[in-house]
């Protein structure tokens, strides 16, 4: 049985005698859409969680990774909540070049979405007071940035209360929406909009898809419900998942940083796979495909790493 096992699965047999791995309170993750998420579903993500936890002990143990600074925000409407972030990591209203790196470098634990969990979106907890975002790396660039930005939102406004009540998900899209494009930057840099293709040009400023944008400024009364409705019906006609003037993936610089890191050192991503009884695969799936480094000529904040030795 075990060496069958062994082989459907592809985990090695050493990965079946460890002892129970840790996994997330189902009850602090805050998982989209609850109402379609299926039982295998939710356990195959809680699963991922726990390879990654697996992962984030054993580079901890050999790194020290920036230590979190998400402010608590109880209490506050998801567009204050959203400013106080910014001002707290003094960021201003400027626009957000890499998501992912900014919430590493605020101490954020960033993986990709696994095979079998592709089909959610994100999701994020916290555990021994570090917080953990899971993204979805086959949506749109656009799509990933205004997750992690939804994600952020669970974590400062819903780590004391919890994500499951009703109006959770709302907040923390509200949340992302006023994260990645402050009202008044908005106002600043696009006054007025005349058609679908003055919002495809503006929104190359805040990385954001078109739809985001075309909500972001119906929300603040730049466009009327008549005209979002027709830019939302001009958008739709191209394909719901077809963004126009798409942006580049982001990914992971901490992963990035740390896998340099042992290479140089000779330890590969196979050598770590085969010491926590890992199949390599499932350490890349977690990992951003093995994290590739950012676009050049794009400079991502600061994260400061030491080895610990």
């Amino acid at each position: 049985m075990m060496a069958r096992l062994c082989q459907i699965s592809g985990y090695p047999k050493d990965f079946f005698e460890k002892p129970s791995v840790e996994y997330p309170n189902p009850d602090g993750v805050s998982f989209r859409s609850l109402r379609s998420l299926t039982a295998s579903a939710r356990d195959s993500a809680l699963a991922a969680a726990a390879l990654a936890f697996e992962i984030d002990d054993w580079i901890t143990a050999r790194f020290e990774l920036p230590h979190h600074t998400l402010p608590r925000v109880n209490n506050r409407s998801p567009a204050d909540a959203a400013a106080a972030v910014r001002s707290h990591w003094g960021i201003g209203t400027r626009p957000i070049g890499n998501m992912v790196n900014l919430v590493e470098s605020h101490g954020v634990r960033v993986f990709s979405l696994v095979e079998e969990t592709r089909h959610l979106d994100a999701y994020s907890f916290w555990r021994n007071d570090k917080p953990y975002i899971f993204l979805n790396t086959l949506k749109t660039p656009e799509h990933s940035r205004f997750d992690a930005a939804h994600e952020l939102g669970h974590l400062v406004m819903h780590r004391h209360t919890g994500s499951a009540h009703k109006s959770a998900e709302d907040e923390a899209h509200t949340f992302a929406s006023a994260f990645l494009m402050p009202r008044a930057d908005l106002l600043a840099h696009i006054p007025t909009v005349r058609s679908l293709h003055d919002l495809i040009e503006a929104k190359k400023r805040w990385r954001v898809s078109v739809a985001a944008l075309n909500y972001a400024l119906h929300k603040i009364g730049v466009i009327s419900a008549w005209h979002y409705r027709g830019y939302y019906i001009e958008l739709n006609k191209a394909g719901r998942h077809i963004e126009p003037d798409g942006i580049e993936p982001e990914t992971s610089q901490v992963w990035t940083k740390i896998l340099t890191a042992l290479w140089r050192e000779g330890t590969t991503l196979g050598h770590i796979a085969r010491e926590l009884s890992i199949p390599e695969r499932e350490l890349s799936n977690l990992l951003f495909g093995i994290a590739a480094p950012p676009p050049s000529g794009q400079a991502p904040p600061a994260i400061g790493l030491r080895i610990i030795k």
